[in-house]
């Protein structure tokens, strides 16, 4: 059976390779109706927004994706797959079967395969998964090369500042490894407001980043722009956190336009070692420990980009294993989104995957903010698992 498993996962992959980099879906829903006779197989991924599903078909494909069908999201199938990770059977009229199986690849939830079946047995069922996993890894690869997705993906127009902050975000969201489970996410205020989030994983560190740039609109996600990119070249120069720092803060200085940043630098040693933290004039961390959840007080030196700023400090962080941790921008917090209980929700959400603690939190501030922002809202939720010696996902319940 593995064997079969991996000979038809190879076919598919082999058969994406030769085919245009638009093609993915139609190569797994071509896969599925020559196997089982599958019927109107469709993907459907989250809006920018994080409040619709967007489909896309086979003849959607076609259309550049301008005529993709929007089903909510809250209260839907959809969202019970997208949350429990598990594929969903139900009658589909007449004899048909319909499956909904999700799309993940290494934590971060893509979207789901939805198709329509005669024969929906369990062997059939394993063998839909296993499409829906190589779609993942299909389109991981292939939207680099395409826009169809952000086409469909933009149910609402969006502007050049929107533009700017969305490309300086990660292209997942949402990363795991044997180590941590990570997810993230930005609901941007009506006129962008300069907030972003990045992370990186080598071989043996866990790098995070949040920050939050001063103004808004364009010039925000400019200075947003400025400062993440700084981050990321000392990053990638294997420089220290102080130096990491540094190099922002001076980058600032040198083009910042007498503006500043706050934000929070991390790096965790993936061998359980230690994890070191700067904090740029940033709001506290949250940490979930043993069912309570508490501040994380930490020496608050002043943003990126203030002239009397000297060399920041980087600061150990008590992380134990089964920690969570939740870094948030101020719109977390800001004007009628004070009225949320972020430790109630980290509470109310402890046995959840983070994908659904950030969720929960960025839905709670658009909900009572109306859902017009007047300031970013930002989250990351990382759970530290620690050290592991077996293979990627072992005994971790980390998902494809």
């Amino acid at each position: 059976m593995v064997g079969r498993e991996r000979i038809r996962l190879a076919e598919v992959l082999a058969a994406a390779e030769v085919a245009s980099p638009v093609a993915s879906l139609d190569v797994v829903a071509r896969n599925l109706r020559d196997r089982f006779a599958a019927r109107y197989v469709s993907f459907l991924f989250v809006d920018i927004a994080g409040r619709k599903m967007v489909r896309v078909t086979e003849e959607t494909v076609t259309q550049q994706g301008r005529q993709a069908d929007q089903v909510d999201l809250a209260g839907s199938v959809y969202e019970q797959v997208l949350g429990s990770q598990k594929l969903v059977c139900a009658a589909g009229g007449g004899q048909e079967q319909r499956v909904i199986a999700p799309v993940t690849n290494r934590g971060d939830t893509i979207g789901v395969l939805e198709l329509f079946l005669s024969d929906a047995g369990q062997e059939v069922l394993e063998q839909v998964e296993e499409a829906a996993h190589a779609l993942a890894y299909l389109l991981v690869t292939d939207r680099r090369f395409t826009d169809l997705y952000q086409w469909g993906q933009r149910t609402a127009p969006v502007s050049l500042a929107a533009e700017i902050q969305r490309q300086l975000l990660p292209s997942a969201p949402s990363c795991e490894a044997p180590e941590f489970a990570l997810a993230c996410a930005l609901v941007p205020a009506e006129n962008i407001a300069g907030d972003s989030y990045d992370y990186t994983l080598d071989h043996d560190t866990l790098h995070l980043s949040i920050t939050d740039a001063m103004g808004h609109d364009v010039d925000a996600a400019l200075m947003a722009t400025l400062a993440v990119n700084a981050s990321r070249g000392a990053r990638r120069a294997v420089a220290d956190l102080a130096e990491q720092a540094r190099q922002t803060h001076q980058a600032m200085l040198d083009h910042g336009r007498h503006t500043f940043v706050t934000g929070q630098l991390l790096r965790i040693a993936l061998n359980g070692s230690g994890a070191q933290l700067v904090n740029a004039g940033h709001p506290w961390p949250l940490r979930l420990r043993d069912g309570q959840v508490e501040e994380v007080p930490l020496t608050v030196n002043l943003p990126f980009g203030i002239p009397m700023q000297g060399p920041y400090r980087v600061q150990d962080l008590d992380l134990r294993l089964g920690d969570r941790l939740v870094l948030y921008t101020d719109g977390i917090q800001e004007h009628q989104a004070e009225t949320v209980d972020l430790p109630g929700v980290m509470r109310d959400t402890a046995g959840e995957h983070p994908r659904e603690v950030v969720r929960a939190l960025t839905a709670a501030v658009t909900d009572v903010c109306g859902g017009h922002l007047q300031d970013d809202a930002t989250v990351m939720c990382l759970d530290w698992h620690g050290p592991h010696t077996g293979g990627r996902g072992a005994d971790t319940g980390t998902d494809n």
